[in-house]
């Protein structure tokens, strides 16, 4: 299909990729969009050939599609109509997952979609990832392909890292107890110190040769817990060290990455480490002995996407399949198969200042919980899609919501284009 125009062998080409692409994209649940965060494992990865004029070219994706007739083509394909082609029947919440945001679309040929709010002034031709503010005020956002971008107080600028491609993805950011900043990405360990950036990968020890850290967290103690695609380490400052779970498995487990990759860890307030795994459910360990978790006892679904604990130290799990649900000490409460709320792919668990747990419900936007009652907020409240990747609090208190078209925040009223509070960002 050519838009606009006769097909060229190019346009023909693409759209045989982009529909095996699409295929792939959907194969797993044929009547639901896959999150962003598994899509772009797949995307990014999907490399075009194209022969011309005897030379074979080999292009990354997101370089063929600034091409704007193809741009358009595929967000019309993927991003306005489900995967078999029908629109979604209404939720409980009466939400429809598909509905096309009516908001005015920023058309830039950097980016791989068409912008609704800021992408910081064209940084991310994605989406971020994740965000951060670390104790100096400082802004991180860590992006889907390109890479680690800072706002200071004065500049808005893309990080360079020497020795590594500028195009890496950013999946956790966190903060030592010294200041220094930490990043787990699709090109190892970086850490920040002094305004200097060192990268750590499988040559200091990391599980794989291109493995990607998707797990990062410091216990109180100061290790680095790395959750990585060839398995769990910790890190001491200069090497990675081994760290195995138990070989105790699932039945019919269905990883979808890698069936040794961590996606989070956390410690909780009593010293338990807990792992949320690729369709091994979640291992809590503490002295030595794990406690394994998983759909045949307290777990809605094996495949765990985000674990988190909150203030008042209840355990949050966010599931591929089964939704959200709340660990108080005693009983695990799942509100999805409660029909509480609606999405059955959760994660982006996080705890404002104020005690509320946010969490991105994949299709249905984004959902706030204030101890007694949740909030929706969709693309009618002001959202750029109903799939948000990213979810911060700032020293302000604005919250923050990244997510394939660009950059919005919560200012405790209205959801708006970020640009509109902080003009740094366009």
């Amino acid at each position: 299909m050519a838009i606009g125009g006769v097909s060229s062998p190019l346009d023909n080409f693409v759209e045989a990729e982009s529909s095996v692409l699409r295929t792939n994209f959907c194969a797993e649940k044929p009547a639901h969009r896959q999150s962003a965060k598994r899509y772009s494992q797949f995307y990014n990865r999907t490399y075009l050939a194209h022969k011309l004029k005897n030379k074979i070219i080999i292009m990354n994706m997101s370089k063929i599609l600034s091409n704007q007739r193809i741009l358009i083509w595929l967000l019309t394909t993927l991003q306005f109509t489900s995967c078999n082609g029908q629109v979604k029947e209404k939720s409980v919440t009466d939400t429809i997952e598909n509905e096309v945001n009516t908001q005015p679309l920023i058309l830039k040929q950097s980016t791989t979609f068409p912008q609704i709010h800021t992408n910081l002034n064209g940084m991310v031709r994605e989406f971020v990832r994740t965000m951060y503010q670390d104790k100096k005020g400082n802004y991180w956002f860590g992006t889907n392909g390109d890479g680690i971008i800072r706002y200071d107080g004065q500049i808005l600028e893309r990080i360079t890292i020497d020795g590594i491609s500028p195009h890496f993805r950013v999946l956790e950011i966190v903060e030592d107890k010294l200041g220094n900043i930490w990043f787990g990405t699709s090109e190892g360990l970086i850490k920040y110190e002094g305004g200097i950036f060192k990268t750590f990968s499988f040559k200091e020890g990391l599980p794989g040769v291109n493995a990607e850290i998707w797990g990062l967290t410091i216990d109180k103690s100061g290790l680095i817990w790395v959750g990585a695609t060839g398995g769990v380490c910790h890190f001491n400052g200069e090497k990675f060290i081994p760290f195995s779970l138990p070989g105790s498995k699932v039945e019919n487990a269905k990883p979808m990455l890698s069936d040794k990759l961590v996606f989070k860890i956390i410690e909780d307030k009593n010293g338990n480490i807990w792992f949320a795994t690729d369709g091994n459910g979640i291992f809590k360990y503490k002295n030595g002995e794990f406690i394994h978790l998983t759909a045949k006892n307290e777990l809605t679904d094996n495949n765990v996407a985000d674990i988190l604990e909150d203030k008042q130290g209840n355990i949050w799990i966010g599931t591929f399949n089964g939704g959200v649900s709340k660990f108080d000490g005693k009983t695990y409460t799942n509100f999805t198969k409660n029909r509480i709320i609606a999405g059955e792919e959760t994660y982006n668990l996080y705890e404002d200042s104020q005690g509320n747990i946010w969490f991105t419900a994949e299709g249905y936007g984004v959902y706030r919980y204030d101890g007694n009652n949740f909030k929706q907020f969709t693309t009618e409240d002001g959202l750029t899609s109903n799939v948000t990747q990213s979810i911060l609090e700032d020293n302000k208190g604005q919250v923050w919501f990244g997510s394939w078209q660009g950059l919005s925040i919560y200012d405790g009223k209205i959801i708006m284009n970020a640009k509109d509070k902080e003009t740094w960002t366009n």
